[in-house]
């Protein structure tokens, strides 16, 4: 990836199948990203109970996957039931990971997933003293709001279109592919 300046590795949307890799991503945190990530600190319980719900969650999760772990990720959650004018983001990158690019990948990934689901207004909330996330929001141009204890971006995505939607039907295409390929790895390791 072009975006990525000395990552290895690569992004794509995480599966249905694969909660346990977002789970140890999670897991591998340290106290400072996990309060970066949550706004406040979070128990391994709560992390292994929030991945638990990944996908019930009605999100899309893209991935930033090294050696088989996934190293980071973005989550995009619609604001309600059904996708409409709203949706939040929201990001977490392992400390062995961060200042590579890689945030910015995935921003990119995000804003394109929702703009192709009609997203109008697309926030992310983050700390005020995390500046990695509020230089990636600027970078794609949010208007940040600077709150007591909070820091509040909101990106406006473009409308859809057939280049926006082909090229997450061809990434979507290319990730569950490699999914695929990984999974008998997965299940000797398992046994």
């Amino acid at each position: 990836m072009s975006e990525l300046s000395a990552a290895s590795g690569s992004v794509r949307k995480l599966w249905p199948t694969e909660t346990i890799k977002f789970r140890d991503h999670m897991l591998r945190l340290d106290k400072v990203s996990r309060r970066m990530r949550f706004a406040h600190s979070v128990s391994d319980d709560f992390i292994c109970d929030y991945a638990e719900r990944m996908n019930e969650l009605g999100g899309v999760v893209y991935a930033y996957i090294e050696d088989d772990d996934v190293r980071a990720v973005a989550e995009l959650r619609k604001l309600g039931d059904v996708w409409g004018q709203e949706a939040e983001a929201a990001f977490s990158v392992e400390p062995t990971h961060q200042d590579m690019g890689i945030g910015s990948a995935l921003m990119g990934r995000i804003i394109r997933a929702a703009r192709n689901r009609g997203v109008k207004r697309l926030f992310m909330s983050c700390l005020p003293e995390n500046n990695r996330m509020q230089s990636i929001a600027c970078k794609y141009e949010a208007e940040l709001t600077f709150e007591p204890g909070e820091v509040m971006g909101e990106i406006v995505p473009q409308d859809p279109n057939y280049f926006s939607v082909i090229a997450e039907a061809l990434e979507d295409r290319v990730g569950y592919i490699l999914a695929v390929l990984d999974l008998p790895e997965r299940i000797s390791r398992a046994a």
